[in-house]
């Protein structure tokens, strides 16, 4: 046994040890997850997978390791889950190393989390799993020898883990081909599915202030091609010319099918619509090119959202909604995962998170932006959608369910490979 190995084997041994003193305990799970708080739907990961670890391992102590959890968005998590734990120091990280049981990787864009898995993984030698990311983002492969490097090193790492599952077959099918070979590999829905934030209040009082009914108005997002975070002050990110430039080039033909879609649904329906944001750039994109280029007779039917806001104040929008629409992914995932129906606009650019649509039965209400064909059916499909909103919320319900088979299943396997204690 090589020196490495052997390290490994005493670790695991000490740890099973300590684990085996304590019997009868509940299970530890540290989750690492909470990404950043300028967009609801990197918010919404956290909240989704506690649900679920609150619904199928309701006796686990549940550890977050966050990156971010500010703007009010602990103290939001704290109210629906008052069991959290939030590791906030380099100590506690560490007593979490020594007393957790199982590191759990939340939902994301990729293996955000790849460092400290490695870091668990490495240093402790006890089991990790990873539920619901996206992976080989782009669909493209790796081309130099680097990233070809880092590719393996993360393929290395799936392989050492009890289960990955991705959220879309893209990337199960992408990881498949890499070398991937884990014990458990498959497909789960985004844990953001799983969102049952509410802060009625917040809602009831916005929608009474703007003339919005329950049910008889569409939520619609705007988003440019890359998020400009170099104009978020606390993001602290450089300007970048190339970014800004393709977002200029494509932010009319990007939002154009939308703006029609709205002219369809004022001009006959009786439905209104807001403009609303899931990341804190969004209010301005919504404003330029959604709501002021609307002719007068349809701006008087359409309320724009100034101001950002957290993922329970919008869950309870959406709920009260008849439906959503629009260029982003997460306010959609949240949608479907509480029975209401949701249209979703994407392009290159973007990871292949937007094929979860196919995976669960709602190919036809996703659209790719770079396909022509495909733009003309934006407003037509939006229109069907506000003009018999119970046969969409039927099938939003049904797509929810197959999310919900998803979840069960893959909880089971998390359940499955926690340590018997």
């Amino acid at each position: 046994m090589d020196r490495r190995r052997f390290l490994f084997a005493a670790t695991l041994a000490c740890a099973l040890q300590s684990i085996a003193a304590e019997k009868g305990r509940a299970p530890r799970i540290v989750l690492r997850s909470s990404w950043q708080t300028v967009n609801i739907g990197d918010i919404a990961h956290t909240p989704g997978i506690l649900r679920l670890l609150e619904q199928y391992l309701p006796d686990a102590e549940i550890s977050l390791w966050p990156s971010r959890v500010d703007n009010g968005v602990d103290r939001m998590l704290l109210a629906r889950f008052p069991k959290l734990r939030i590791l906030q120091s380099a100590a506690e990280i560490e007593t979490a190393f020594r007393d957790g049981d199982f590191l759990l990787h939340g939902s994301g864009p990729s293996l955000v989390g790849e460092k400290e898995v490695r870091r668990w993984h490495e240093k402790t030698g006890k089991p990790f799993g990873v539920y619901g990311i996206t992976f080989g983002s782009k669909g493209s492969t790796a081309t130099t020898e680097a990233a070809n490097a880092t590719l393996a090193k993360t393929i290395e790492l799936f392989n050492a883990a009890q289960f990955v599952f991705f959220r879309d077959s893209r990337s199960l099918a992408f990881a498949k081909s890499k070398g991937a070979t884990c014990p458990v590999l498959g497909f789960a829905p985004d844990a953001a599915f799983a969102v049952d934030l509410r802060d009625d209040a917040a809602a009831d009082a916005f929608l009474s202030a703007n003339g919005l009914e329950p049910g008889r108005f569409l939520c619609c997002i705007p988003r440019l091609r890359y998020t400009p975070y170099w104009t978020i002050p606390e993001k602290q990110a450089a300007p970048d010319p190339v970014k800004q430039a393709r977002n200029d080039e494509l932010k009319e033909h990007d939002h154009r099918p939308l703006r029609d879609a709205i002219l369809a649904v004022i001009r006959e329906t009786p439905m209104k619509i807001l403009l609303c944001p899931e990341d804190r750039t969004q209010m301005q994109v919504g404003k330029e090119l959604l709501l002021d280029p609307l002719p007068a007779d349809v701006r008087s039917r359409v309320v724009w959202k100034p101001n950002y806001w957290l993922t329970a104040e919008a869950l309870s929008t959406y709920v009260r909604s008849a439906g959503l629409f629009g260029n982003e992914m997460h306010s959609p995932i949240m949608c479907i995962g509480n029975g209401i129906p949701a249209v979703v606009c994407r392009w290159a650019e973007q990871t292949s998170k937007g094929y979860m649509w196919e995976d669960i039965g709602l190919g036809d209400w996703l659209f790719d932006l770079d396909d022509e064909a495909a733009v003309a059916r934006v407003a037509p499909t939006v229109l069907a959608m506000a003009a018999d909103p119970a046969a969409a919320k039927a099938k939003a319900e049904a797509a929810g369910e197959r999310v919900r088979q998803f979840q069960k299943q893959t909880m089971a396997v998390l359940g499955n490979s926690l340590p018997k204690i």
